[in-house]
């Protein structure tokens, strides 16, 4: 191989990592979780939801209550999603606290076998961006399969 050769691969390769890393950077800007897309100053947003298991008679029970031997807060603890219906802070941003709250929608719906009486899980979100007034949003997770 030529040094020049070597010269002008070192540069592709210094070029490919410059450019990967602004594509992170770029994307952290428009991703759920913002990978790689550190903030000196976080938001100030805060959450609270109602979450409702809705069964299929159609009756809405919250998740506070314990239901076949389940509690949401065993369930979801580890993300900053227990006792949904307190007002939290949201530690790494509005949008990484929702989708993590979708995300756990779907994985309590899926990972709950022993309950054959809930159809879907849904949550009524109030949030609080920053000094916004509040907003007020609706999640729902798959609907079971087991309840269908």
């Amino acid at each position: 191989m030529t040094e020049r050769a070597r010269v002008v691969g070192r540069r592709m390769v210094v070029a490919a990592v410059v450019v990967a890393q602004a594509a992170f950077a770029v994307r952290a800007y428009h991703a759920d979780h913002k990978e790689f897309g550190f903030q000196m100053f976080p938001e100030a947003s805060t959450w609270r939801a109602d979450v409702v298991r809705v069964t299929a008679d159609g009756r809405r029970v919250p998740v506070d209550q314990e239901w076949d031997g389940y509690r949401w807060n065993d369930l979801v603890g580890d993300r900053g999603l227990a006792d949904p219906w307190v007002r939290h802070h949201a530690d790494a941003g509005l949008d990484n606290q929702l989708a993590f709250l979708r995300s756990a929608l779907d994985w309590v719906a899926g990972h709950t076998p022993r309950d054959r009486r809930t159809r879907y899980l849904e949550a009524s979100v109030t949030a609080w961006h920053n000094a916004d007034p509040p907003e007020v949003l609706r999640f729902r997770s798959r609907v079971r399969e087991a309840a269908r």
